[in-house]
C-alpha cells in the first residue's frame, strides 16, 4: 500500500468513526443531556474564576519572559548545562512561590521553556508551581490531617526534582542538540539595549504579586495572618499595579499622564463597584493593553508576545474544561457528569470485601488475586483519575473530604493529592502544543506512576 492510499483509508476510517458515534450518539438520555449541560457549566465558572484574574497575568508575564529575559539568562539558571542544584531549587522554589494552578502555570513554562530552558528545570517548574502551593499544604493538614499534610509537603518537593532529572536522563540525547542549537543561536545574535539587572527583577516582582495576590484564596480561619493578607488582597493586589506603574514610568519611559489615563477608569469602577473588584481589575488589564499601542517599541513586543501565548493556549484550555466538565462534571454539579461519580467513590473508596458483598452477594469469600492487586489498582485510579480532573488551586481540600468521608483510603488521597493539582485534561492539551506527544505522555506517565507508587507506600505506613 503506498503513502497516499494509507492516507485515504485514515481519513475514511476517521469518517466510518464519526459516523457511527453521532449514529449511536445517547442524546436522548437524561445523564448525556446533564453532561453536556455540566461541560458548559465548568467552562462557565472556569471563565468567571479563572481567566481574568488568572491567565490574564500570567500571559503578561510570560509575554515579559519572552522579550525582556534573554535567552542567556535563561540558559544560566534553567539551561541544560546549568549545575542542577541551581536549576532545580530555582524551578521548584520560584513554583512554590507563585502557588497557581495546573492552567495558569502553562504561559509561564511555555516562556522559560520557549527562551531555552532545559526540559528536565522547564518540568520541575511545571509540577511545582501548582503542586507546591504553601497555603494548600497548611490547609490540607488542617482539614485533612497532617499526617496527608506532611506526606504532600515531601512528596510534592522530591516529585519536582525527580520527574525534571528522569525527563532530562530520558530525552537527553535531544537535550543536548537542543543546547547546542541554543549556544549558537546566542552567539549568533546581536547584542540588544542592556537593563539594569534590578530594573528587570523590580518589574517582574511587580507583575507576580498582582498575580499572587488577586488569586489569594479564603482561608478556613477568620483570624490569623492567612485571613489577614486574605482580607487585605486587593488592597496588596492595587499596591503590586502602582509599582508595575512606576516601573513602566521609569525604566520603559511611558509618560506619566498616560499610565494615569489607563489607571484612572480602573480607579473609579473600584470605588463604584467596591464589592466587585474584578471589573476595576478587568479596566486595569484593558488601560495596560492601550498603553502598549502608544508606549513605544518594547511594549509593543511585549503585547505581540503576550498575545501570541495566549492565542495559542486559550483555545485548547477552553476544550479541555468542557471535556473535563463533560465526562467529570462541574464544581457546582452533584454527580452530574457522563461518569457516574459514584463509581468514583466505589473505584477508590471500597475494600475488596464490601466491593465483593455489592456485585456478588453477602458471605462470598474475596479471591485473592482482587485482595493482592486491590491496592495497587485504588492507588492507580486515584492517580488518573486526579489527573484528568481540573482542580482550581485550593479545592481540592474539600473535594478530598468529601471522597474520604465517603471510604477513600489515605493511600490513594495522597496519590490524588500528589497527581491532581498538577495535572488537569485542558493542561495536557497545552503541555503537548508545546513539547510533542512523546514529552508529554511521558511526564505524565511519570507522574501518575510516582502517584501510585506514593499512595502505596504511605497506605503501608498508616495501616
Amino acid at each position: 500500500m503506498n503513502q497516499e492510499s494509507g492516507r485515504e483509508l485514515k481519513i475514511f476510517a476517521g469518517l466510518v468513526g464519526l459516523f457511527l458515534l453521532l449514529y449511536f450518539l445517547p442524546v436522548e438520555t437524561g445523564r448525556f443531556q446533564g453532561a453536556l449541560i455540566e461541560a458548559f457549566k465548568l467552562a462557565r465558572w472556569y471563565a468567571r474564576e479563572h481567566v481574568l484574574l488568572c491567565l490574564v497575568p500570567a500571559f503578561f508575564i510570560a509575554g515579559a519572559i519572552g522579550v525582556f529575559v534573554s535567552q542567556q539568562s535563561v540558559m544560566t539558571y534553567f539551561g541544560p548545562k546549568a549545575p542542577k542544584w541551581l536549576s532545580y531549587s530555582v524551578a521548584s522554589v520560584s513554583g512554590a512561590i507563585l502557588a497557581v494552578c495546573s492552567c495558569t502555570v502553562l504561559p509561564l513554562f511555555g516562556g522559560i521553556y520557549m527562551r531555552g530552558a532545559g526540559l528536565g528545570p522547564a518540568v520541575a517548574f511545571l509540577y511545582s508551581g501548582p503542586a507546591i502551593n504553601v497555603l494548600a499544604i497548611v490547609l490540607t493538614a488542617r482539614v485533612l490531617g497532617w499526617q496527608l499534610g506532611v506526606a504532600r509537603a515531601i512528596g510534592a518537593i522530591a516529585f519536582s526534582v525527580i520527574i525534571g532529572l528522569l525527563m532530562h536522563g530520558i530525552f537527553l540525547k535531544e537535550e543536548r542538540a537542543k543546547a547546542a542549537a541554543a549556544q549558537d543561536l546566542i552567539l549568533g545574535e546581536e547584542e540588544g539595549p542592556s537593563r539594569p539587572l534590578w530594573q528587570v527583577a523590580l518589574y517582574f516582582f511587580s507583575m507576580v504579586g498582582i498575580l499572587v495576590f488577586a488569586n489569594w484564596g479564603r482561608p478556613l480561619e477568620t483570624a490569623g495572618l492567612w485571613h489577614a493578607i486574605f482580607k487585605a488582597k486587593w488592597t496588596l493586589t492595587a499596591f503590586f499595579a502602582v509599582l508595575l506603574g512606576v516601573c513602566l514610568w521609569r525604566f520603559f519611559r511611558v509618560p506619566g499622564r498616560w499610565i494615569l489615563l489607563a489607571a484612572v477608569p480602573a480607579a473609579l469602577l473600584s470605588a463604584i463597584f467596591p464589592a466587585y473588584p474584578g471589573i476595576s481589575f478587568t479596566a486595569g488589564a484593558v488601560g495596560l493593553v492601550v498603553l502598549t499601542y502608544v508606549a513605544g517599541e518594547e511594549l509593543t513586543l511585549w503585547r505581540d508576545q503576550t498575545w501570541s501565548f495566549a492565542k495559542q493556549i486559550l483555545p485548547l484550555l477552553f476544550g479541555g474544561v468542557l471535556a473535563a466538565g463533560f465526562f467529570l462534571g462541574s464544581p457546582e454539579g452533584k454527580d452530574a457528569g457522563i461518569v457516574p461519580n459514584v463509581w468514583i467513590q466505589a473505584l477508590v473508596g471500597e475494600t475488596p470485601a464490601t466491593l465483593v458483598s455489592r456485585f456478588v452477594g453477602e458471605g462470598h469469600p474475596v479471591p485473592g488475586w482482587l485482595a493482592l492487586i486491590w491496592p495497587v489498582w485504588t492507588n492507580f485510579f486515584a492517580s488518573l483519575t486526579g489527573a484528568l480532573m481540573y482542580f482550581a488551586t485550593l479545592t481540592e481540600v474539600p473535594i478530598l473530604r468529601g471522597l474520604l468521608d465517603s471510604g477513600m483510603a489515605q493511600g490513594p488521597a495522597l496519590a490524588l493529592l500528589l497527581a491532581g493539582p498538577a495535572l488537569s485534561l485542558p493542561n495536557m492539551l497545552v503541555i503537548n502544543s508545546i513539547l510533542g506527544p512523546r514529552k508529554t505522555l511521558t511526564f505524565i506517565a511519570l507522574v501518575v506512576g510516582m502517584a501510585t507508587f506514593s499512595g502505596l507506600i504511605y497506605g503501608v505506613i498508616v495501616s
